[in-house]
């Protein structure tokens, strides 16, 4: 049993508030609650905070931020929220929509002015789904680089975070959550709370629940974070918790195989095209990259090239990723479609059909819609396979972060954010709007952060 009564010898160590999880929703939800005057503990299972932030390219979409005005981008938390819902078919709670696209602006000023965090908007190319450009992201836009950022600014403000610890249970009496043990390397430990933030994730790196939950994905690259078991839903279930949306996951089709670098979608959204092994276009590229991971491992060996040229290359070198994939030299290139074709063990003259009967400034017969600017040799390609990336569906929370009941009520003290909560992506992967797992992880984490403070002043 991982939910049990509190322990008749008490506690170890008592503290208001504690954290699972180190990612990007429990850092933030840990700084959140220390400038509402919260005396936060943070558990992390990890040597060092990590978590799949720190695998992404760090991006976090937000609609109506001083970031964009000095950009010149006019946009709003209402044209965010119609963009998720149109991507997710209308499946979100409109309610929670409009809660994450009206907290994440302010969130990120936030972040900008109480702890330096330099973010800048990406100006130079289109995500799917998103009718203005709104991806915030840090200098190197990755993942690695916000996880270290908000490290250093919870030790800068004295929260503590306790590594090399998981937590393996949790304590509840009369409906309210007492605390939790955890596990390190010098055994067990037990420590009592006020109120409790579960951040610890989704549960991509269980793959018994990837099985059951989400069949279509399962023989996927898993591309999270290992630590992601699944332990918030776990919990959740034993404490009657109610979830949602437990089928909806991101994927991505841009994974260099077998280096294991994720691509940039920069490199379709600027004019590239994905080919199977046998030289041809198989899919609407331009839908997403979440839906991209089943159209490629559809194809024969369940690996694509990713094809684009050198103008498009340019873009993708923001991203350290990318620069990461030329030095591994997963990427190649080409002066011409035969060397290409040669370098890829592709077909040429199928490879040349497909290159060279792309619309440009036109609609193609998978409803894909093309720039007018072609691509023009050199050529670069990569190999590249399907991954998933993290769960999008969790627990069921209330506007306040809190956990609710399958009998309609919630938990008063018990909150969760990021994975280890429902998102806004729909019920499977063809919801997925680029940017929505960071969106949940610091707009709810920072909710949570801020709730989880002030019940524990109530108690």
């Amino acid at each position: 049993m991982r939910v049990d009564r509190t322990p008749r010898t008490g506690f170890d160590l008592e503290v208001p508030i504690i954290i699972i999880g180190a990612g990007a929703a429990g850092l933030v939800a840990a700084l959140a609650a220390s400038q509402e005057g919260g005396e936060v503990l943070v558990i992390e299972a990890d040597p060092v905070p990590s978590g799949s932030t720190a695998l992404s390219a760090g991006l976090i979409p937000a609609a109506g931020t001083r970031f964009q005005r000095e950009a010149g981008i006019d946009d709003s938390p209402e044209f965010f929220a119609v963009d998720i819902q149109s991507k997710a078919s209308g499946e979100n709670d409109e309610a929670m929509v409009r809660r994450l696209t009206t907290a994440i602006p302010q969130t990120l000023e936030w972040l900008a002015d109480a702890f330096a965090l330099p973010f800048s908007v990406v100006t130079d190319f289109d995500y799917p789904g998103h009718s203005r450009r709104r991806m915030h992201g840090l200098p190197t836009r990755s993942g690695r680089e916000l996880i270290d950022r908000l490290r250093a600014s919870c030790e800068a403000h004295g929260i503590d975070i306790v590594c090399h610890r998981r937590a393996t249970r949790l304590f509840v009496e009369d409906g309210r959550i007492m605390g939790c043990e955890i596990e390190g390397p010098d055994g067990k430990e037990r420590i009592g709370c006020e109120a409790l933030i579960l951040a610890c994730n989704g549960f991509g790196g269980n793959r018994d629940m990837v099985a059951q939950h989400m069949p279509e994905i399962e023989d996927a690259v898993w591309f999270g974070h290992d630590g992601n078991k699944g332990d918030a839903i776990i919990w959740g279930e034993e404490l009657g918790a109610a979830t949602c949306h437990l089928g909806a996951y991101q994927g991505h089709g841009n994974v260099a195989h077998p280096h294991g670098i994720l691509i940039t979608w920069a490199t379709i959204t600027e004019g590239g095209v994905q080919v199977n092994t046998e030289g041809r276009r198989f899919w609407d590229e331009s839908n997403g990259y979440s839906e991209a991971a089943r159209s490629v491992l559809a194809q024969p060996g369940g690996i694509a090239w990713t094809i684009f040229d050198q103008r498009i290359a340019k873009v993708a070198r923001q991203f350290q990723d990318f620069k990461d994939a030329e030095a591994a030299g997963a990427i190649r290139t080409a002066g011409d479609i035969a060397t290409l074709a040669d370098a890829c063990d592709l077909p040429e003259a199928v490879l040349r059909e497909t290159l060279e009967t792309i619309p440009w400034g036109g609609t193609d017969t998978f409803g894909r819609r093309f720039g007018k600017i072609p691509m023009a040799p050199p050529f670069h390609a990569v190999r590249v396979t399907g991954a998933l990336f993290h769960t999008q569906g969790g627990l069921d929370v209330d506007a306040a972060a809190r956990v609710r009941l399958r009998l309609g009520d919630t938990i008063p003290n018990l909150y969760a954010a990021g994975g280890a909560a429902v998102g806004v992506s729909g019920k499977a992967d063809s919801g997925y709007l680029s940017g929505n797992g960071l969106l949940a992880a610091v707009a709810l984490g920072g909710i949570a952060g801020k709730e989880a403070a002030r019940q524990s002043r109530m108690a």
